[in-house]
């Protein structure tokens, strides 16, 4: 196997929502308040594309074990048909990626080390996740497992001192338009759900794969909690205004004061960031090189890893040439293009080979 590295279902689980919530909580409010108003908060329990990519993910790894998408796409469809669709779905990884690596830089550049050139918050962040990436999997695993209670304990010391200063009146009224805006906020929310397609690459090397579904369930619900709370947090405190910002939870960090001696706690969210960033990273690093290598027939991955590490830091320069453009892409084209890679390639997959199943049952029988 050209991983030998295994990781336990937690593992699995903590790095799907570390995976998942980092960006999603940095831009999300904004970007769903311009669909949903008052809503927003409503927006994430929408997470149907989450459900159907778990649920395609654990089913085609029962009928295809110890096989992620790309490797099970080949014996679905046959092996240049096979090889155009794992092309696709590794490509959009790797964009997907060079996207969170500049969404990572930006923030910080802009919010923080202002006098500090983008490259060398870029490079410095890809060379740290090549080396992750580098060790495994269990390296992965275990720094997931790691950061995962800092960054949950960080999160809530941002919510609860602001807790006082919420104002309820700002979630009124509530689907005062129905349940339509809502939805539509859940459309850009799908963004992130559909990243649960990840676990996919997971399963072949976790260790007790019968609470694997359960996990993965529950990291699904832990990300729509952690949207609700955010958005909701942001909303009952900026009201009107969260649209305006860039990153409305960054205000919220900035709004904390205790006792007039704890305030303006931005490194709280500084340091939620690099560590979520950090998971998110090295994973979708890790699926481009694992289902690279596999792409190639190559008997190990670590060759690929500095060389893609090096694309990467290129292409998060590429991806857009200012955060508000990347912002417009994320609700319009990365968001439909997404959906169709992640979400709507894997369950043609799905159906086909349950169609392939179904018939190679009837004619054994």
């Amino acid at each position: 196997m050209i991983e030998k590295g295994k990781i336990s279902a937690l593992q699995s689980a903590m790095m799907m929502y570390l995976a998942i919530i980092p960006t999603a909580i940095l831009t999300s409010p904004s970007i769903t308040f311009k669909y949903a108003k008052q809503d927003l908060w409503i927006s994430p329990i929408w997470a149907f594309s989450g459900l159907i990519t778990i649920y395609v993910a654990f089913r085609l790894h029962t009928l295809y074990p110890g096989q992620n998408i790309v490797q099970a796409g080949e014996r679905i469809v046959g092996r240049i048909p096979g090889k155009m669709i794992g092309f696709i779905i590794l490509f959009m990884y790797l964009y997907l990626n060079g996207i969170v690596i500049r969404e990572y830089g930006d923030f910080v550049v802009g919010a923080f080390l202002k006098q500090t050139p983008l490259i060398v918050v870029l490079g410095s962040m890809v060379l740290v996740c090549a080396l992750a990436v580098r060790g495994g999997l269990e390296i992965v695993g275990r720094f997931a497992q790691l950061l995962f209670p800092a960054f949950l304990t960080l999160f809530l010391f941002i919510i609860f001192p602001i807790i006082p200063d919420l104002r309820p009146s700002n979630m009124l009224p509530v689907m005062g338009e129905g349940i339509m805006p809502s939805i539509a906020g859940a459309g850009v929310l799908q963004i992130w759900f559909s990243e649960f397609i990840t676990v996919s690459f997971l399963l072949p090397f976790v260790t007790d794969r019968k609470k694997a579904a359960k996990n993965t369930l529950v990291s699904l619900l832990g990300v729509i909690l952690t949207l609700v709370v955010s958005n909701l947090a942001t909303l009952l405190l900026l009201g009107e205004l969260t649209g305006n910002y860039t990153y409305p939870f960054l205000i919220l960090t900035r709004y904390i004061s205790l006792a007039e001696f704890f305030t303006h706690l931005e490194a709280l969210f500084m340091a939620i960031w690099v560590l979520g960033a950090f998971v998110k990273i090295c994973v979708f690093f890790y699926v481009s090189v694992l289902g690279a290598a596999q792409w190639m027939n190559l008997s190990d991955y670590r060759p690929l890893v500095f060389p893609l590490g090096f694309i990467l830091t290129l292409l998060s320069i590429w991806v857009a040439p200012s955060q508000q453009e990347l912002s417009h892409a994320i609700a319009t084209s990365v968001k439909f293009s997404m959906v169709t890679v992640l979400v709507v390639i894997p369950v043609l997959l799905f159906g086909i080979a349950w169609v392939k199943n179904r018939f190679t049952r009837k004619s054994g029988g």
